[in-house]
């Protein structure tokens, strides 16, 4: 094994503002570029996406599709090899395939947010610099395994390495990407003690995956267990320390604006689906005086207020995506009030979205009929896939936070919920 004692903690004090490898905004060509890729991925993944939903087949071939057309580069630096995009265009982009997709959206934003970790947690910018080059280099696909509620994994000193073993649930991905990203305490060695965070190769012997996901939505997102069983652990697979200041937790709100982005993205698309169907109906209801539904003034006050509520959540997630560039670029200059503020902020997001999302996916079918609820249509896809995800972590804990936030003032305790 690699000896891991060149860079210990004590080495890894390189921590500047230069940690944070995103910088500026993303203008409008960049925009339009990443959301017209995102959208030709999208229009491919609608050909299956109801049989590979009704299969529930691993997403080998989405994985692929999202690597070829350049996405799953977008967040690296340019002068890393990478496409040197924003997170505005990473959360729009994930937003616009999840209209069709969400499984493979998810998929997406967690490989930007697991691949972001490396600057999160990497305090040494060269060891940065070579994971964003060896993801570059070798066309890397990122997903985790960090389940707060299963137990903690083991990480024990073995000779010049570490072993890691441990069980975790909902690990996203792990089965069909490069590097599964997790994290665990430390006992003996150089970080006896640290939180460290590894990025495990997803193929490496005593990585188990338990291909046990099989629930009503999100069936091909490859949600399923994994298993370590004393998986050898080297200085190469170290992305970091956890020591939770501002900037290393900033992820976790960053986690959350990808749900409230996707929750978002699946109102529009039952929305867009939904209008394809009522246009295409044939006459109106028998006591209507229009002559189709599409003329009926309930049909078009059903959708009045559908589209309107999802405009307004849209610019609420338009902002905050913005906003999220303007506090990584900061690094390690970004304060606890800095992460506080953004993560009350995505907490209203994720309320309403989800309050929404659930919403326009149920009442979709108030305006396209019986003959919408056909399994071939696939217009349940929608409400499945947001009916199995926004209970990832229960939305009425986030009410009380905002709710509060604005009464008290107060702040919830930094989790990887929160």
């Amino acid at each position: 094994m690699t000896d891991v004692s060149a860079e210990s903690p004590a080495n890894l004090e390189q921590a500047t503002a230069s940690r944070s490898p995103w910088q500026g905004a993303a203008d409008r060509a960049e925009r339009e570029h990443w959301a017209d890729v995102a959208t030709a991925v999208s229009q491919t993944l609608a050909r299956d996406v109801v049989q590979r939903d009704r299969d529930n087949t691993p997403p080998h071939a989405q994985i692929d599709l999202l690597r070829d057309s350049g996405l799953t580069e977008l967040l690296i630096p340019a002068s890393l090899g990478g496409r040197g995009g924003h997170w505005e265009s990473a959360f729009e982009a994930t937003r616009i395939i999840a209209r069709v997709d969400a499984s493979t959206a998810h998929l997406l934003g967690y490989h930007y947010l697991n691949q972001a970790c490396i600057a999160f947690y990497g305090h040494d910018v060269e060891r940065q610099n070579r994971w964003f080059r060896r993801s570059i280099d070798e066309r890397l696909t990122w997903s985790d395994a960090f389940n707060p509620v299963d137990p903690d994994l083991s990480l024990e000193s073995d000779g010049n390495g570490y072993r890691l073993s441990g069980f975790k649930k909902f690990a996203t991905g792990s089965s069909v990407t490069d590097i599964v990203i997790t994290g665990a305490p430390a006992s003996g060695g150089p970080y006896d003690g640290n939180l460290v965070i590894i990025g495990v190769d997803s193929r490496r012997e005593g990585v188990e995956h338990l291909d046990d996901w099989d629930n009503i939505g999100y069936r091909t997102s490859d949600s399923g267990s994994v298993r370590f069983d004393s998986v050898r652990v080297t200085d190469a697979d170290v992305v970091g320390v956890d020591r939770g200041d501002p900037f290393s937790t900033v992820v976790t709100p960053g986690v959350q604006l990808l749900f409230g982005n996707i929750y978002l993205g699946i109102a529009q698309g039952a929305l867009a689906q939904g209008r394809e169907v009522t246009l295409a109906r044939r006459g109106a209801w028998f006591l209507s005086t229009a002559e189709r539904y599409s003329d009926d003034p309930l049909t078009q006050r059903t959708y009045g207020d559908l589209v309107s509520h999802t405009a307004a959540v849209e610019a609420l997630a338009d902002s905050l995506n913005r906003r999220y560039d303007k506090v990584v670029e900061r690094g390690d200059a970004v304060t606890a009030a800095d992460r506080a503020d953004l993560e009350v902020a995505i907490a209203r997001l994720k309320v309403v979205a989800n309050d929404v999302g659930l919403d326009v996916a149920s009442r979709i079918y108030d305006v396209t009929g019986a003959s919408s609820t056909r399994s071939g249509l696939g217009l349940d896809l929608h409400w499945r896939n947001i009916r199995t995800h926004s209970l990832h972590d229960p939305v009425d804990y986030k009410r009380v936070e905002v709710g509060a936030h604005y009464l008290l003032g107060t702040v919830q305790p930094i989790s990887l919920y929160t």
